[in-house]
């Protein structure tokens, strides 16, 4: 278990924008920054976080949290593998108060499985590097493709014995399950024999966007013909090979930084543009392009230049993914490189500055790649020739901004010599075969839908009041809590000729106190129970500390008030999402006012709460006329005279509704 002293130095050390920073491109945007949602497809950013709170909020999905929540919630790891990561990030070493085999004891299934995947990285790697067999067969290999021991390390390229069963007898004998070693694809169970699934074969890691091991890939270097070249690991519950890019943790910072990813297809073509000096390099792993595959580089960026080959037949092959980015709203480039080379010989034969240098010159528009790939192919045939426009227009129906449609429908006509007009009819068409397919869908689910449930009258929500002013209260709480102001307090006092009248008199209180002793007059307690669990954790964190921080007060923040809290505390950041004064729109800030806004929320609070009293009394008059209305109806009249006195102070007229 790590040490509370630990997790302390954790929170203190880590900064929310830089922990985000390596998984989301963000842009600022005032004193926060914004980006789109690691957790929904999204083309609009509504994906929030403060530097100055700490704290996150995804406002499409509704989750938020500090830093730690947001490795939680995007990485799946539990709070102490959040912590660990944090602390190797931070370079903070790590007090443990009991063993980390304990942990380990108490894993989960996939913590079980990362736990296996992890250590087999680390005997690969070992085996590769300290083994008479891995040094003769797999690091000769490695250094014959030109691969540097910094790169070996960079990547932990391994290497598994040929032995049947070399890697899973030091694991079992290590302590870790065969369940979990069949589970993650590493060992074969075949009739009580087990069998190394890579032996004999080069290993490549492959990690999540957080570094952590999802899987391997392993290429034999033997010439058997009946064994598959290249082995990946199997399907499981941690690794989904259609959702995982090679090379996106090593690469995912110089991809934002760079505002652009540079797509391969191989394990090797990946390395080595890393050697090479090219940081944003991933690869789809021999496996066709998918969208998960795409949301994870648009995380990072829009803009994709995809590297082919010169092999015309595998280029046609692979143009098909140019419409899966189009898409995703991203922007793509095409660089191919000469008949006979791929992105790994031609980086091993160029130096940094040639190499960026022919991917700048050549790397083309979609829209010219798609013509030049296939214009030779059509010539002077003008079947062919409709068919080539026809496939470009198509490429273009799959952006979703019109602008950019348009500018392509006017570069396809320079291209290919033909009226914008024509190319413009047909992507109408094309675009409403979309849409009516779309629609004929939705019928057809709807219809679905209408057989199984019957249909029910839409009733339209009222906005729940009572939930709208608790929810203000645990907000100006924790936005203005420890401040102090000026509140106006309503006093009577007995004038010179006797009279009492309300008098007015200024009072500075801290607004946590204002509040508190508000309620606490009133005897009212926050009907939601968790704005009431919220509220009281609150008010005794306030009266514990004289100085209350939000950091502090959210680093010992219980999880179940997380998404709520940072809900409550970014909601303001909204308008910075819409960036309303571009259009001349300016909301007011409470921070101009805030003892007015204090007093207005209890007012009102107070206002509702009266009017809620008033519907109790009515259902206590009896019909019966034998029955003494006449106590009931004169506490009603006092109420009245307090509702009205609340909307007289507010200045406006109130409704409940």
């Amino acid at each position: 278990m790590i040490s509370k002293a630990t997790i302390d130095t954790v929170f203190e050390t880590a900064r929310v924008e830089e922990v985000i920073g390596d998984f989301v491109q963000l842009k600022r945007a005032g004193s926060n920054f914004k980006g789109l949602s690691p957790f929904s497809d999204e083309r609009s950013p509504s994906f929030m976080v403060s530097p100055v709170k700490q704290i996150w909020k995804d406002f499409s999905s509704g989750k938020g949290g500090n830093a730690v929540a947001f490795l939680m919630e995007h990485e799946h790891f539990t709070y102490p593998e959040a912590i660990r990561y944090l602390a190797k990030k931070y370079n903070i070493e790590i007090e443990e108060t009991v063993k980390s085999d304990e942990e380990k004891a108490g894993a989960d299934l996939r913590e079980s499985m990362y736990l296996v995947s992890e250590y087999a990285q680390k005997y690969f790697h070992e085996t590769l590097l300290n083994s008479e067999e891995g040094k003769a067969i797999g690091l000769t290999y490695f250094k014959e493709r030109g691969f540097t021991g910094e790169t070996i390390k960079k990547f932990s390229l391994g290497y598994s014995p040929e032995s049947w069963d070399a890697f899973s007898k030091e694991a079992l004998g290590k302590g870790y399950k065969l369940e979990f070693l069949e589970s993650t694809g590493l060992t074969i169970n075949k009739e009580n024999r087990l069998i190394d699934r890579f032996r004999g074969r080069v290993m490549f890691p492959i990690q999540s966007m957080s570094g952590r091991v999802l899987g391997f890939g392993g290429r034999i270097l033997t010439s058997d013909k009946k064994a598959a070249k290249y082995l990946n690991s199997p399907e499981s519950d941690i690794y989904h090979k259609s959702k995982v890019l090679y090379g996106i943790f090593q690469a995912k910072q110089s991809i934002a930084k760079q505002d652009n990813c540079y797509l391969v297809e191989g394990y090797t073509d990946v390395i080595q543009f890393h050697q090479a000096g090219i940081d944003n390099v991933v690869a789809s792993s021999g496996t066709a392009l998918t969208p998960d595959q795409i949301r994870l580089i648009n995380r990072l960026t829009k803009n994709i230049t995809v590297l082919f080959d010169g092999d015309a037949a595998g280029l046609r092959a692979s143009v098909r993914g140019i419409d899966l980015i189009l898409e995703e709203g991203m922007n793509v480039k095409v660089c191919t490189f000469p008949n006979g080379e791929d992105p790994d010989s031609f980086a091993r034969k160029n130096s940094y500055e040639d190499l960026v240098e022919y991917l700048n010159k050549n790397s083309k528009d979609f829209i010219k790649f798609k013509a030049s790939l296939l214009v030779e192919e059509a010539q002077n045939d003008p079947v062919k020739k409709a068919g080539l426009i026809r496939d470009m227009v198509t490429s273009i129906s799959k952006i979703p901004d019109r602008i950019q449609r348009e500018i392509y429908i006017q570069e396809c006509s320079r291209i290919m010599d033909i009226s914008e007009q024509v190319l413009v009819s047909t992507l109408a068409q094309l675009i409403q075969q979309d849409v009516t397919k779309a629609g004929k869908e939705l019928k057809a689910e709807q219809k679905a839908t209408m057989e199984v449930v019957p249909s029910e009258p839409q009733v339209i929500a009222k906005t729940d009041v009572l939930y709208e002013l608790e929810r203000k209260i645990i907000e100006i709480l924790l936005l203005y809590g420890n401040r102090e102001e000026e509140f106006d307090d309503v006093v009577l006092k007995k004038a010179d000729d006797g009279e009492i009248v309300e008098t007015t008199e200024k009072k500075v209180q801290k607004v946590y106190e204002r509040i508190y002793l508000s309620l606490q007059e009133d005897e009212v307690e926050l009907a939601n129970e968790l704005f009431r669990r919220i509220y009281n954790d609150l008010i005794a964190y306030f009266h514990a500390t004289d100085e209350f921080t939000m950091d502090q007060y959210l680093m010992r923040l219980p999880e179940e008030f997380q998404h709520e809290v940072t809900d409550i505390l970014m909601s303001e950041e909204r308008v910075a999402l819409h960036n309303w004064e571009v259009r001349q729109i300016y909301v007011k800030q409470k921070e101009q006012s805030v003892s007015q806004y204090v007093a207005e929320t209890i007012l009102t609070l107070r206002w509702y709460l009266l009017h809620g009293l008033v519907d109790e009394l009515k259902g206590e008059i009896s019909t019966d006329p034998s029955q003494d209305n006449s106590e009931v109806l004169a506490l009603a009249m006092e109420y009245y005279k307090l509702i009205n006195t609340f909307s007289s102070r507010l200045g406006r007229v109130m409704s409940r509704y």
